[in-house]
């Protein structure tokens, strides 16, 4: 706001004058299937996904769940941050940046992966497409290009964030498949999970891959904005017969926490945003390990890890909890022997496939050992307008917390 806009002006007329500014008309932004998701908001429960303006329900959370699990759920991942990494020396520098062995990545599949600092501190999470030898796609949840840039140097490869170019949908549930084979996506029967594939759409080129955040059969598709609007209403009536319904983030959250998946910033603090040094997790914290390839050259964080390994481990583990009861224990302090705080619940449901309370919680490293006796979680319901506190013994399992077969049959059953 400039000088001449307060001196002698009422303060209506300031707040008139701001509202007429882009910047404040337009909180958040809209994805290119934003009109088609606000036509479908009966609720219009929204949050922000950043700085896009998503749907947390649409029309009922505990059917858009069910959608997932029995139908084929549509949930616009657009927001999602994806980088364009392009050049002779991408492979290079992602096998750098990254815990896993790019080398190893093929062209035609995504896998799962992570980046830390040089410190050993995860800064993200996410996947990583190999399209071609020389071009990849980083999807991830948190904005990164000054790292990345910084991380280049010195090699050959362009970084470009095209997050407002590229459209994305994760078409997820049983009849999912069907849904892409009655519009007409000829071969996705022969994706296995984390292969990459494409058809053609209005002239271009749209990729698909086998992967999800529910834990069941699903598929991600990226297409140029500008054909995002046609490419879902192919999508809703080829799914008609097959019960197509777009979705909000809480029902897919529930879906996740039953995979045992986890959320940056929510599950634990990436590096860039932990106010506190004892917020950082490195990937052994969080259940990311097994990402950890030692047989492979230098990557970012590497000696930190290896101090860590040799010196017993992380501090805190991330582990799976089952809870006695039905009442969903999120942020639930956990103690052992029903005294001595050892950890926080941070994602929890009752789950209605697995049938049990589970939840995500992070424990000192004494007490995240499968086995350990005696844990508890304080949990507060209310009752008639007044907060119980119920004390439910808990015990720590693997993740996920269920497991689908048709997750990854090949190809696809129909339903």
């Amino acid at each position: 706001m400039n000088a001449d806009m307060t001196v002698g002006t009422k303060p209506t007329e300031i707040a008139h004058r701001l509202a007429l500014q882009p910047h404040f008309r337009t909180l958040r932004l809209g994805t290119p299937f934003q009109p088609r998701v606000e036509a479908l908001s009966s609720r219009q429960e929204w949050y922000d996904w950043a700085g896009y303006k998503a749907p947390s329900v649409l029309w009922d959370e505990e059917l858009e769940y069910f959608a997932i699990r029995s139908q084929a759920a549509v949930f616009d991942i657009s927001p999602m941050v994806k980088y364009r990494i392009e050049g002779p020396d991408a492979e290079g520098f992602l096998d750098r940046l990254t815990l896993r062995d790019v080398t190893k990545l093929r062209p035609g599949r995504v896998h799962y992966t992570a980046w830390c600092d040089d410190d050993g501190h995860v800064l993200d999470d996410g996947t990583l497409f190999r399209l071609s030898d020389t071009r990849f796609r980083l999807c991830c949840q948190e904005r990164h290009l000054p790292w990345l840039l910084d991380s280049a140097i010195g090699f050959g490869v362009e970084i470009e964030e095209e997050t407002e170019e590229i459209a994305a949908l994760a078409l997820q549930g049983p009849t999912s498949w069907s849904v892409l084979e009655a519009a007409g996506c000829p071969g996705t029967e022969r994706l296995k999970p984390f292969d990459i594939g494409t058809f053609a759409h209005e002239g271009e080129e749209v990729t698909i891959s086998r992967t999800g955040f529910t834990g069941d059969l699903g598929y991600e598709i990226f297409v140029n904005a500008g054909h995002a609007l046609s490419l879902w209403d192919r999508l809703f009536e080829a799914g008609k017969l097959f019960g197509i319904r777009a979705i909000g983030y809480a029902a897919l959250n529930r879906a996740r926490i039953e995979a045992g998946f986890i959320v940056a910033n929510a599950d634990f603090v990436t590096a860039e945003h932990a106010l506190r040094s004892d917020r950082v997790r490195m990937p052994d914290a969080i259940g990311l390990g097994f990402m950890v390839d030692l047989k492979k050259g230098y990557f970012n964080g590497r000696r930190a890890i290896e101090k860590s390994r040799a010196n017993g481990g992380p501090a805190q583990l991330l582990v799976g909890l089952e809870i006695e009861g039905n009442v969903p224990a999120e942020h639930a302090i956990v103690y052992h022997n029903a005294k001595r705080e050892v950890g926080l619940v941070s994602a929890a449901i009752w789950s209605p496939t697995a049938k049990r309370n589970i939840a995500i919680a992070s424990l000192d490293r004494r007490y995240g050992r499968p086995g350990t006796a005696d844990l508890w979680v304080e949990i507060y319901a209310m009752r008639e307008l007044q907060y119980i506190k119920m004390m439910k013994r808990a015990k720590i399992v693997p993740r996920p917390f269920i497991k689908l077969p048709r997750r990854i049959a090949t190809p696809p059953g129909r339903f």
